[in-house]
């Protein structure tokens, strides 16, 4: 139960968060591992089983996790579990609550059923993408003037993040936005752009870690925009020249 088993976790399964957490300052690394490995276990958890019931099992242990780490019990013998609990030292209960509606939203990961309609569309992005940052936010002692900001550049970076990941959601049988059509999609990442625009007008200050893993956000909604069968089409994405060195860029200028 290490920090260097959730970086191990992080850099296998998700690579961008990986390489943005260490490029930040270490302390911050403390809080981002431990968040982001939580994150891929709970993501991965409705896909390892064909069988519902199992997904749900394993989501609901994961439910259990965090609410005994909410009431400072002692945490469960996982390696993931107990960083995690060190990493919600600063405002356990607060930041349980909204790992606890992260796990709660992947149940729609669990079935076939669509989305509803764009608002539950838009609660599934926040409730994962936003509210892991935001915990993460307040992990560094962000104030709660902070929260909308946070939350619009993590509703961006989950739906650029969302956009990549839908020629594997379709392929797995899922009907991944509630309107496909071009223009539509189109729409989508515009008003990702507008949330995106709004969230780069704040000063983050020690927060700023939270944000560094959405570098990629604006290139990638742009292209959204600008190509929006290139979504359906698996061709989103920028150059590994252009990845690392827009990293390096940001974290040299401490920005995001």
């Amino acid at each position: 139960m290490t920090l260097q088993a959730c970086a191990e976790i992080v850099q296998r399964g998700d690579r961008d968060r990986f390489d943005a957490t260490m490029s930040v300052p270490v302390p911050a690394r403390e809080v981002l591992f431990p968040l982001y490995a939580f994150n891929i276990e709970v993501a991965r958890a409705p896909w390892v089983t064909a069988e519902p019931m199992i997904a749900e099992m394993r989501l609901q242990w994961w439910r259990d996790a965090v609410e005994e780490i909410g009431q400072g019990a002692r945490p469960r013998a996982h390696e993931v579990v107990g960083p995690l609990a060190a990493a919600l030292e600063r405002d356990r209960d607060v930041m349980a609550g909204l790992l606890d509606g992260v796990v709660a939203a992947r149940r729609w990961d669990i079935g076939a059923d669509p989305f509803e309609d764009e608002a539950d569309f838009a609660h599934y992005i926040d409730a994962t993408s936003g509210n892991l940052t935001w915990a993460a936010a307040v992990g560094f002692g962000a104030p709660d003037r902070l929260e909308a900001p946070v939350r619009d550049a993590a509703w961006a970076g989950g739906l650029a993040n969302w956009f990549l990941a839908i020629p594997d959601l379709e392929g797995r049988g899922k009907r991944p936005l509630v309107d496909g059509r071009p223009e539509a999609v189109a729409a989508l990442a515009r008003a990702g752009l507008d949330r995106l625009k709004a969230a780069r007008g704040c000063e983050f200050g020690a927060a700023m870690p939270a944000l560094r893993a959405f570098w990629l956000t604006g290139p990638i909604l742009r292209q959204a925009a600008a190509d929006p069968l290139a979504v359906a089409e698996g061709r989103l994405g920028v150059s590994e020249f252009r990845r690392r060195a827009g990293l390096l860029y940001k974290a040299m200028t401490g920005g995001w």
